[in-house]
């Protein structure tokens, strides 16, 4: 908030709840009830204390009552490597690097953290389906260093917005996983962006 000036906001994405395919549950319910049953004896990988996937796994444990045991690496890979191994038994991850895994067969998709299925994703049903209330979004953008020169801003801002409108761009973004797509225009070097009167926007939902 203090040392980064923010330029402009690309996309929000929403998290995938994945399993080992030898897992027995094949919904968040079935989840939930094999959690409750066998407490502490579920992994929960990350791909590191303290980022969004820990943190949506966090929530999720929070609100249904159940225990398991966190185990963060050290990015991505490590995370899915361990989840593909069978040595961590769930994981909260965003779609975008999830999707090869679900759509191989590797991992088993149980759930989505956004409130409505994705086009992606279309048999996939939302998690606060069984778990209402429950809902995690995450956001990406670009910043630059405090002191950048105005002008600069503002260059980026425009050029940034102008790639984001390419339709082909917006049509690869949605095709992994980023629901919602919005530039954003800074009112000033040292202020957070606002809402612009318009801008590209999508919605990754089957509608």
């Amino acid at each position: 908030m203090r040392d980064i000036v923010p330029i402009a906001s690309t996309n929000y994405d929403s998290f995938v709840m994945m399993v080992h395919p030898s897992s027995p549950a094949k919904t968040v319910s079935e989840f939930i009830a094999y959690a409750k049953a066998n407490p502490g004896k579920i992994n929960l990988g990350s791909s590191g204390t303290g980022f969004l996937g820990h943190l949506a796994g966090e929530l999720f444990r929070m609100t249904t009552g159940i225990e398991w045991v966190h185990v963060p690496f050290r990015g991505v890979p490590g995370a899915h490597a361990a989840m593909l191994a069978g040595e961590v038994q769930v994981m909260f991850d965003s779609v975008a690097s999830s999707l090869p895994h679900i759509q191989s067969g590797a991992l088993r998709a149980l759930g989505i953290s956004a409130k409505t299925r994705m086009r992606v994703l279309p048999d996939i049903p939302s998690i606060s389906d069984s778990v209402p209330g429950y809902e995690v979004t995450g956001w990406l953008g670009f910043g630059a260093p405090k002191g950048t020169p105005p002008e600069i801003i503002e260059k980026l801002n425009r050029e940034i917005s102008t790639i984001l409108a390419d339709p082909a761009i917006m049509h690869g973004c949605s095709n992994w996983g980023a629901f919602r797509l919005r530039a954003r225009v800074p009112t000033s070097p040292s202020s957070s962006p606002r809402r612009p009167k318009s801008g590209p926007r999508w919605s990754n939902s089957p509608a």
